[in-house]
């Protein structure tokens, strides 16, 4: 059973994406399910817009689709009343809102993440035994790291390795902030988003230091594949990146495919939605 811990739908036609406007231009459309040839198993959507009508949005895709186990949404955690936001969102759900993701990365103070208004709003996260998804870079990483010591208990994965340099060797600066993020035992995270931190004609090998390094840091048991697809598509196929994955999966940690594929995804987000049927013959390109 594989689960795609990192899945993103959007349709500019109904909602504001104000990032596709910086985007690639291949980006600039709707991408929904009809253009995903092929599926995971099992797939979390992820928010793609700071927007409580997108999350809503991935809860109706969601609903006609078995595959989607869980849906990490948005809500505003600055506001007074974002109790009063959230609990509604989490009804709303009906069980599938599974974690929240603030766009931390597009908010230009980088020590957003630290401020005191927002402690009300993460120990209700917390309370609510939703995850939270830090979409973050080197930049956010300490104050990430004061924000989780403020929240024993708070499950929190980081998407995508926080973004490291890698077209820019950006190795050491990364690697010394991310170890210590992963020596808090509630932390996971993401193996994903890390083809597009590449140039497009670069060899895959180069995410091999970096994989390495998370694989020490986090161990096999607090790791997470995900596709980010769309996003992918600027740089290679679901295919592609799910082969590339697990070779280095395999390089690293062999005979843990199973739990970065699927079983720590589902440890991570608890998904209240049965999975589905296991078929084999269903292959992404």
């Amino acid at each position: 059973m594989i689960v795609d811990a990192h899945r993103h739908y959007w349709d500019p036609s109904r909602l504001d994406y104000a990032w596709l406007a910086h985007a690639p231009a291949a980006l600039r459309r709707a991408f929904l399910p009809d253009d995903l040839p092929g599926n995971a198993d099992a797939c979390i959507l992820v928010q793609a817009a700071p927007d409580e009508a997108e999350t809503r949005f991935l809860f109706e895709l969601a609903r006609d689709m078995p595959g989607v186990i869980g849906v990490v949404g948005w809500v505003d955690l600055e506001r007074p009343d974002v109790e009063a936001r959230l609990d509604p969102l989490i009804a709303d759900g009906g069980g599938l809102l599974r974690g929240i993701r603030p766009m931390v990365q597009d908010i230009p103070d980088t020590d957003w993440l630290a401020s005191s208004s927002l402690d009300q709003a993460f120990d209700l996260i917390t309370e609510r035994g939703l995850v939270f998804d830090a979409l973050v870079d080197n930049r956010h990483l300490r104050a990430l790291h004061q924000r989780l010591g403020k929240h024993p208990g708070l499950r929190t994965v980081i998407d995508h390795a926080a973004k490291p340099d890698i077209a820019a060797n950006g190795f050491t600066e990364w690697s010394g902030a991310i170890a210590r993020l992963a020596r808090m035992p509630d932390v996971y995270c993401k193996l994903s988003g890390l083809l597009t931190l590449t140039d497009p004609s670069a060899d895959p090998l180069a995410l091999d230091p970096y994989v390495a390094h998370l694989f020490e840091t986090f161990g096999a048991e607090r790791l997470v594949w995900g596709s980010d697809w769309p996003v992918l598509t600027t740089h290679a196929t679901y295919g592609a990146w799910k082969t590339c994955a697990r070779e280095l999966v395999h390089r690293h940690a062999p005979g843990a495919a199973d739990a970065v594929f699927g079983g720590n995804a589902l440890a991570l987000y608890s998904p209240a939605r049965p999975l589905p049927a296991h078929d084999a013959s269903r292959t992404p390109a």
